[in-house]
């Protein structure tokens, strides 16, 4: 496999409900149509709390944007580009395992991230930029439903690229 490639590794339960590897393997991101990032999906839920009786394999949910439950992927900023300025009603965890990135909230604000910092993205406006003119930014990012933000009385919109 690549170097760029990353390993997924999912458990469940067999018919005793002892603990078995579901499935073992290796991944690679997909660049998306914006050209600015490529991503994979590793897993979702449709629902908060997730219903693991199921037995679904998560990456068959949807792709850029969480509308309900919960989403884990990974994100390859390419080099000198940046994403669209964007909100969704999630909470956000994202944990930049190498590369730099930038992040710019509409209120003008721009945070410099690096290899182990972790953003909690709160439902606000923003957009991610890779400084670098040759290395790619990996980043993980969790995302969690929310409530829609209301600011003033004013419930703040989505924002999709």
């Amino acid at each position: 496999m690549s170097d760029d490639s990353f390993r997924r590794i999912v458990t469940a339960h067999d018919d005793r409900g002892l603990s078995i590897v579901q499935s073992d393997e290796q991944l690679m991101t997909i660049p998306i149509d914006s050209g600015d990032a490529a991503f994979r999906l590793v897993w979702a839920t449709p629902t908060v709390p997730a219903d693991l009786n199921a037995g679904t394999d998560g990456p068959d949910a949807p792709g850029k944007t969480l509308t309900g439950g919960s989403v884990i992927r990974v994100v390859d900023m390419l080099p000198g580009k940046s994403s669209p300025m964007h909100r969704s009603y999630s909470i956000d965890y994202g944990i930049v395992l190498s590369g730099r990135l930038e992040m710019e909230l509409d209120g003008g604000a721009i945070v410099a991230l690096a290899a182990g910092d972790i953003v909690v993205q709160r439902a606000t406006n923003h957009l991610w930029r890779n400084p670098s003119a040759d290395t790619v930014c990996r980043i993980v990012f969790v995302l969690t439903e929310s409530l829609p933000v209301v600011v003033s009385g004013r419930v703040l919109p989505e924002i999709h690229p």
